[in-house]
């Protein structure tokens, strides 16, 4: 028994190298095209969008006097003249007031092992600056757009309600901005309007700069077609979210914010085969352990012999559904994949089995154990953040069987052929 013990570890620890390879492979497959598939995602479909609240600057002309030293060619004599001239000064300004809606539509975009959540975005912001500074002068308003990696449909810039069609993006330290220059004088009001569609990757922001900021009277609305929501680290949560049909109304209302933080939706992820394949792949060694000592115990028990070969055409059956599912998710949806890799595993141990023990053992005692251990483990890996509880749960429950159905077993007399149950009076003798 010992050496038929030893013959099926040795299988377990060869098929383990084997799903150990498969697993690194898969790894390989996944994030070695990662880089390339979602820069052609990008390109086709947009980058990362951060929406910075426009920026206001006060220009006013102000006086100068200034002196300086000038000195006579002829006479080399130094004299002191003093001059007078104009100069810009400039200070940046709060924003009276912010009243933006932003409707976020998922699409989402699977490329090779990977699945990318790509959204569309229509965004529409009403701001307005009221000029309380005693001096007249210029207010210079400078919209930033999101990203340059991205296209900017039906873009609208209106001050007062007109739109300048001679507006055209400018750079400014590497990025695209639009700048409107409007005269004002104590009391003007100035509202204006930026207003697009658009088309993002991941994660959509709307910040209010750099630092801490101060606004007044702002008031964003954000509609989701997705209930899954959730917000980036670093982000402002909404005051109130209203369930709506197949999404939510989140709004973010304040009369005087001063916040650091941004406001943010992280669109939904979507299991990635790559990663989910790899998972399972690197977990098949404990799948494998809990059949192989569920089905050592069942054959002793029931006085079934199964040769360490037969074992390993098992363990070879569990290989196949690892292999298969991780190359047929590549071209076919996960669910799909998993089920008929599930049925074709499932199908060469019970058909294999039946040859060796008969019809009923097969399907029942193997085909159930193997449900269990490979398609129910596997299944756990579905389920991000439960998978160890799961298998946890499989694991102390099998334990619990095995306890139940051997606690009768005399183990030092099955190293000699024979075992008896414990208790019972008789003794059973296997040759």
């Amino acid at each position: 028994m010992l050496r038929r013990v030893i013959s099926i570890a040795a299988i377990l620890i060869g098929l383990s190298g084997a799903w150990f390879a498969l697993g690194a492979s898969v790894l390989h497959r996944t994030w070695n095209t990662d880089g390339r598939l979602k820069t052609e995602v990008t390109a086709l479909w947009g980058d990362r969008q951060e929406q910075v609240s426009p920026e206001v600057r006060f220009r006013w002309p102000r006086k100068e006097i200034a002196t300086e030293t000038v000195e006579d060619p002829e006479t080399k004599k130094k004299s002191i003249v003093t001059k007078e001239r104009e100069i810009w000064v400039e200070e940046a300004q709060i924003l009276d007031g912010s009243k933006i809606t932003v409707d976020l539509s998922l699409e989402q975009r699977k490329k090779g092992l990977l699945w990318y959540s790509t959204y569309g975005v229509d965004f529409a912001g009403h701001y307005t600056y009221v000029h309380d500074e005693a001096k007249d002068g210029i207010v210079e308003i400078t919209y930033r757009f999101p990203t340059m990696r991205a296209i900017y449909d039906r873009f609208r810039f209106e001050v007062d309600g007109i739109m300048d069609p001679s507006v055209v993006p400018l750079d400014d330290n590497g990025a695209k901005v639009v700048r409107v220059r409007v005269p004002v004088t104590k009391g003007t009001r100035v509202p204006f309007t930026v207003a697009y569609s658009s088309r993002g990757l991941e994660c959509w922001r709307y910040s209010f700069g750099d630092n801490v900021n101060r606004v007044k009277d702002f008031d964003l609305t954000l509609t989701t077609d997705f209930r899954d929501i959730d917000y980036p680290a670093g982000t402002i949560s909404p005051q109130t979210a209203e369930p709506i049909r197949g999404g939510w109304k989140l709004r973010w209302a304040s009369e005087n914010l001063i916040s650091g933080f941004a406001i943010g939706m992280e669109m939904p992820q979507r299991i990635n085969p790559g990663p989910l394949a790899a998972e399972m792949t690197f977990f098949a060694p404990i799948s494998l352990f809990f059949f192989f000592v569920w089905m050592f115990t069942i054959t002793l028990i029931k006085r079934v012999d199964l040769h360490p070969i037969n074992f390993l055409f098992l363990g070879a059956a569990f290989f196949a559904f690892h292999l298969l599912f991780a190359y047929s998710v590549d071209h076919i949806d996960l669910l799909p994949a998993f089920a008929i890799a599930s049925a074709v595993s499932v199908f060469l141990v019970v058909s294999y089995l039946r040859l060796v023990v008969g019809l009923r053992f097969a399907a029942f005692e193997a085909g159930v154990s193997q449900l269990v251990y490979l398609v129910f483990f596997s299944w756990a890996h579905f389920h991000e953040g439960l998978t160890g509880l799961i298998v946890t749960i499989g694991a102390i429950l099998t334990l619990f069987a095995l306890m139940q159905l051997t606690g009768r077993i005399c183990w030092s007399r099955v190293e000699t052929g024979s075992y008896r149950q414990a208790g019972s009076g008789t003794e059973t003798i296997r040759s």
